[in-house]
């Protein structure tokens, strides 16, 4: 064949492969997805979510996860983030956000106010475990205990506020060292107990329960009461030897994005995630636990494309959402 021959031939076949995938480029919406640090489960749970997202929306939403030092540096980085930007973080920062309290009191910014709203994800649970074959047993059980609780996180302030509250922080030897030491620690005998915060059901507290008996700390109502946080019941049955429900609580912690992304992307962000939900729970049980009564937690407003999934599918959405 002739080169110019060739040629004229194959400029229409360029041309329309080129066209291709600029259009293929243009379809497909790219989300920076910031939650945690690898290796923890709000991590692993970014990972589910990502490919949830991308299979129930046949790739035309990619989620790209960053690892995160934690939830006010996700709610920090809005202050930079251009584009479509989804973050986790418990509602109670993002009022402080807006409000330029607490760690946001010394670098306030307008663009706090742009936050909105999106969905739940799984709560950060309170545990409280003990090498023991006891079941579930009352919080007095730590009393006279070596417990390790980590240092500077949510679980370990929790942890501090919880025995001083009850009584117990005179009594109850704390162990200084870091969360992640404290399966291995209770294997080997070094501590009787830890307190860790994350989504049941937590890999390290299944890890250690298979291979040793545990005991873990269920609240009475009138306890729960006193901490001031929202009650979270980890069903019995969660972890091996612990038959019997644990009353325990939680912080709630929700997805949001700012008034930059548009409508259409977060309308079908939201209604993946709620479509896909079954199917993350038979692979990981912690998304079993999200229902839509949990919106009441959610702090600022929703995204207006969240909000209209969520008007369509007939979910009550409070008034101070909207």
């Amino acid at each position: 064949m002739l080169p110019f021959i060739r040629s004229a031939l194959c400029t229409p076949l360029l041309v329309a492969t080129t066209l291709s995938l600029s259009l293929a480029a243009q379809a497909e919406t790219r989300v920076t997805y910031k939650s945690a640090t690898a290796g923890t489960a709000y991590y692993q749970m970014g990972v589910e979510l990502s490919e949830a997202i991308r299979q129930g929306t046949d790739d035309a939403i990619i989620l790209t996860l960053e690892e995160s030092q934690g939830s006010v540096q996700n709610v920090m980085e809005v202050m930079a983030r251009q584009g479509n930007y989804v973050f986790t973080t418990p509602p109670a920062l993002v009022d402080q956000a807006m409000a330029g309290e607490g760690p946001f009191a010394e670098r306030q910014n307008p663009r706090f106010q742009e936050i909105r709203g999106l969905f739940p994800i799984p709560a950060i649970t309170m545990h409280f475990i003990l090498g023991e074959d006891k079941g579930v047993v009352g919080i007095e059980e730590l009393e006279d205990k070596h417990i390790l609780i980590g240092r500077g996180t949510f679980g370990a302030r929790e942890a501090a506020r919880y025995l001083a509250l009850f009584g117990l922080d005179e009594s109850v030897q704390v162990a200084d060292a870091a969360l992640g030491s404290g399966p291995d620690a209770l294997k080997n005998g070094q501590i009787d107990g830890f307190v860790t915060a994350s989504s049941y059901p937590t890999p390290n507290i299944i890890e250690v329960a298979a291979g040793m008996p545990i005991a873990m700390v269920s609240l009475t109502d009138e306890q729960i009461d006193m901490t001031g946080a929202p009650r979270q019941v980890i069903p019995g049955g969660t972890y091996p030897g612990i038959d019997e429900d644990v009353q325990t609580t939680s912080l709630p912690v929700m997805a949001y994005t700012t008034s930059q992304m548009d409508d259409e992307t977060a309308y079908t962000l939201t209604k993946t995630f709620w479509e896909r939900r079954d199917a993350m729970a038979e692979e990981t049980a912690w998304w079993g636990g999200i229902t839509p009564d949990q919106l009441a937690n959610m702090a600022g407003m929703l995204h207006p494309g969240a909000l209209r999934y969520y008007e369509e599918a007939g979910i009550d959405v409070p008034e101070s959402l909207r």
